[in-house]
């Protein structure tokens, strides 16, 4: 199972933090062991004081491809996930400047936690509605209609570098709003399962401890 991550696939986050907006999308990867699941806490990390959450969708592979083409791509996946990719951004930026990898403040145990998927059927997959609330305020509101490389874009790239496999989760990015965090804050993340009116279902909560 890999976790395919995507960085930078909205152009508000991007400006956010003074990134240029990719021409390509921007992938790295997590081990098994960043995944977080059934609304566990996360444990400060020791080594950052610069926790920060992002939220985004997340696709789960249902079946094996490579070099996957465009058009077929929507076979590829029928379930969708809420995520939040928790981000040492201390660390990122120390990896940045120095031009190493991101994994230390990408990848550790825990920065990958994931809701329950849920069928897509019925949901209009082009303009899926999320927000996630940091102690019941709402701090990042997106939707996949502003993404800059869609879900049926990656799936195209990635298989052309990684045969996708049945099982593999893609993060495929996250909105404005990215922030820190502290010990004690809490995580509460939804989704608008109709874009023609409010039906906000509660997937992921996660408290910092």
């Amino acid at each position: 199972m890999k976790i395919i991550c995507i960085g930078r696939n909205y152009a508000d986050h991007a400006k956010e933090l003074n990134n240029p907006v990719p021409k390509q999308p921007l992938v790295f990867m997590k081990p098994s062991s960043a995944l977080l699941v059934n609304n566990k806490p996360l444990y400060y990390p020791e080594f950052t004081k610069d926790l920060h959450y992002e939220a985004e969708i997340v696709l789960k592979i249902c079946k094996n491809g490579k070099a996957v083409q465009p058009q077929f791509a929507k076979k590829y996946y029928k379930e969708i996930a809420l995520g939040i990719d928790f981000t040492a951004r201390d660390i990122q930026a120390r990896c940045k400047e120095k031009g190493h990898p991101w994994e230390i403040a990408k990848a550790f145990d825990g920065s990958a936690a994931l809701s329950n998927f849920i069928s897509i059927e019925n949901v209009k997959r082009e303009a899926i509605e999320f927000q996630l609330k940091k102690n019941d305020e709402v701090v990042q509101h997106g939707n996949t209609k502003d993404l800059i490389f869609s879900f049926d874009t990656l799936i195209a790239y990635v298989s052309k570098y990684f045969k996708l496999q049945m099982g593999d989760y893609i993060f495929t990015g996250t909105p404005a709003g990215v922030g820190p965090l502290k010990i004690g804050d809490q995580l509460e993340g939804l989704i608008n399962l109709n874009v023609k009116e409010d039906n906000w279902k509660s997937m992921i909560t996660c408290n910092i401890r």
